[in-house]
């Protein structure tokens, strides 16, 4: 990220709202998300954050001057206020006022930012496994590209066609949440695209807040237009699922408050549309582990996460010059989701051509690789993942999917009253996300983590039943191939054929 630079001194008046992880109760399971889901009870009383803990911690806090103004024990979070001086007081924290670049707009942005380790007081020790808010620095960036030259445009529904999304279904009796961390949509735009695709029965749209955020437009495309986005391609294939769509804050509190905001409702969502990232070096270890714990959850309750893999190429944005990949995306219990440049005819769904999305360095172009963090999943070892580009090192391969992202080749969407077209990945995490909806619809119930099920007896080379293999084109440092590969994962959708392929699948 870019370095921030000093902006005056923090008033250690101010008050800082903060979300506190605890530990879990007992551990979850190692084949989470590949039994029965777990029924909310089971995962609150089982896996959430013991009674015990909270009571110790707020007594401590309590002590401290510090106040617990929300606890939700099936997340095991709590929110927790107190002025600046105190809280950096007790978590050993050091905070500066700086200034540094906003990730979606390039504009300067001021804002908390934390150096040094955190502490916690003794009481809490191993009890709080994460501290988010005291730095709110803007964490991710919307992995979305506006299209500078066209060659062929696609609605939602033409592609539906393309990829063979469920005949007969639209996703009905499904939840779809999205994450959102900024910008927002207005209705007129989303009815002028509803009508523009042909819905007679367009989807039903909620709004929710989260940590103060809002649906709020901001009358800018860098925003605004990452929203829309997913939600026309969500509601546009998914038509027939209720979009649930949670606006928080673009920090690592933010975020992580909205996805488990999100994993914890109800009713309980089959997907989790999530279309910002930032590479994994840009996290803190304690955001990551919270987040990753989070998707954990809405693994055990039977619900796919689905997660944009970057739109710069192999270096995911990153400016030291090696590797990296994206997270969300990167976590074991994402399905991480690639791009590709796609050449079909709209009306008749034939496809021409379809190759690896990539311009060339810092012009677009799917993220994928070599994850620093996670190790290989064991669902992924036969597959082939290749060492890290620059170092040989093992980790979990990134993307597992992939579906159209080239902005030349982009999707028709509506934003602040214009018709325009967007690319990128951010446009296939919505896409997985309505066929999630539409196979549970077919099935009968959520198909829940499915990365074990399409990676289930897969050996280096071999293309899955439900998939159609993309062999042509690089993201930079990896290059594509028969089989699963670091640029589009296992190819793009059959949806039919899917649909047969889980049909069958034990469970």
């Amino acid at each position: 990220m870019a370095r921030a630079e000093s902006a005056g001194e923090l008033d250690p008046t101010a008050q800082l709202d903060v979300t506190l992880v605890l530990r879990r109760r007992t551990p979850l399971p190692s084949d989470v998300g590949r039994t029965a889901p777990m029924s909310r009870a089971e995962l609150a009383d089982t896996h959430g954050a013991d009674p015990a803990d909270v009571e110790a911690v707020t007594a401590a806090l309590t002590a401290e001057g510090v106040h617990v103004t929300a606890v939700d024990l099936p997340s095991r979070r709590l929110t927790v206020a107190g002025d600046v001086a105190t809280l950096s007081r007790v978590f050993g924290a050091r905070l500066e006022r700086v200034q540094s670049p906003d990730p979606v707009t390039g504009r300067p942005v001021t804002h908390r930012q934390r150096t040094g380790d955190l502490a916690v007081p003794a009481a809490l020790a191993g009890r709080v496994t994460a501290v988010l808010g005291l730095d709110d620095r803007p964490q991710a960036r919307a992995l979305f590209r506006p299209a500078a030259a066209v060659d062929t445009t696609f609605t939602a529904p033409e592609l539906g066609r393309i990829y063979r999304f469920p005949a007969g279904t639209d996703g009905s009796g499904q939840t779809l949440a999205v994450l959102e961390l900024g910008g927002g949509y207005t209705q007129p735009d989303l009815d002028a695209y509803w009508t523009s695709i042909g819905l007679a029965h367009p989807p039903t749209v909620t709004a929710v807040g989260v940590d103060g955020g809002a649906n709020a437009p901001a009358g800018d495309t860098n925003t605004d237009g990452e929203v829309l986005l997913d939600i026309e391609v969500a509601g546009g294939l998914a038509p027939g699922a209720g979009l649930v769509v949670y606006f928080a804050p673009n920090t690592d509190r933010g975020f992580l408050d909205a996805l488990s905001t999100a994993v914890h409702a109800t009713p309980t969502p089959t997907a989790v549309s999530i279309s910002w990232g930032q590479n994994e070096d840009a996290w803190t270890a304690q955001a990551r582990t919270a987040m990753d714990d989070a998707m954990a959850d809405a693994a055990a309750l039977g619900m796919t996460v689905c997660a944009a893999s970057g739109d710069d190429g192999s270096t995911d944005s990153a400016t030291d010059g090696h590797a990296h990949v994206d997270f969300p995306a990167s976590s074991p219990h994402a399905l991480a989701c690639g791009g590709t440049t796609l050449h079909a005819d709209p009306g008749t769904g034939a496809v021409r051509s379809e190759t690896v999305w990539f311009h060339g360095p810092g012009l677009g172009g799917t993220g994928g690789g070599v994850s620093a963090v996670y190790a290989v999943p064991d669902w992924q070892t036969g597959v082939g993942v290749p060492g890290d580009a620059d170092t040989g090192r093992p980790g979990r391969g990134v993307p597992d999917v992939s579906a159209d992202a080239d902005p030349a080749t982009g999707y028709q969407v509506r934003v602040h009253g214009t018709d325009m077209v967007l690319g990128g990945t951010s446009a296939v995490s919505p896409l997985w996300s309505a066929l999630t909806c539409r196979l549970a619809e077919a099935l009968g119930r959520r198909p829940g983590l499915l990365q074990p099920l399409l990676y289930a007896g897969l050996s280096a080379g071999a293309v899955p039943a439900g998939f159609r293999d993309i062999t042509s084109g690089s993201n930079g440092a990896y290059t594509a191939g028969p089989g699963w590969d670091p640029c589009t994962g296992l190819g793009v959708p059959d949806g039919e054929a899917l649909l047969t392929r889980l049909r069958g699948a034990p469970g």
